[in-house]
């Protein structure tokens, strides 16, 4: 099994789009797709009939996936867009970001 960069509960900065420069929480991460749901960013608008589960119905918004290399992990020290690499410490595949090796839990 391979490890994904890009993990569920990972803080991210948008690098490209209309979101660009934005960042939140990745909810979810969809790694056959290549995509992931980020909070707050990538909003659309839903067009929803009334149903028995919400009578209401009306304009919903929510998160629509984004591509994974339109994101990169913030880096908790810089608050900076950070490369995300792997090595083998201690017996065990971590993840790393490039520019201060700082080890990325999970």
């Amino acid at each position: 099994m391979s490890m994904a960069k890009i993990k569920k509960g990972d803080r991210v900065i948008v690098l490209t789009g209309k979101d660009k420069g934005r960042e939140g929480e990745v909810v979810k991460a969809l790694p056959k797709e290549g995509k992931v749901v980020v909070s707050g960013v990538n909003m659309i608008s839903r067009h929803t009939k009334p149903s028995q589960a919400d009578p209401e119905g009306g304009i919903k918004q929510r998160e629509a996936a984004i591509d994974v290399s339109n994101v990169a992990i913030k880096d908790p020290k810089t608050g900076k867009a950070a490369r995300v690499g792997f090595e083998v410490r201690d017996g065990k595949k971590v993840r790393v970001l490039k520019g201060s090796g700082e080890v990325l839990n999970g």
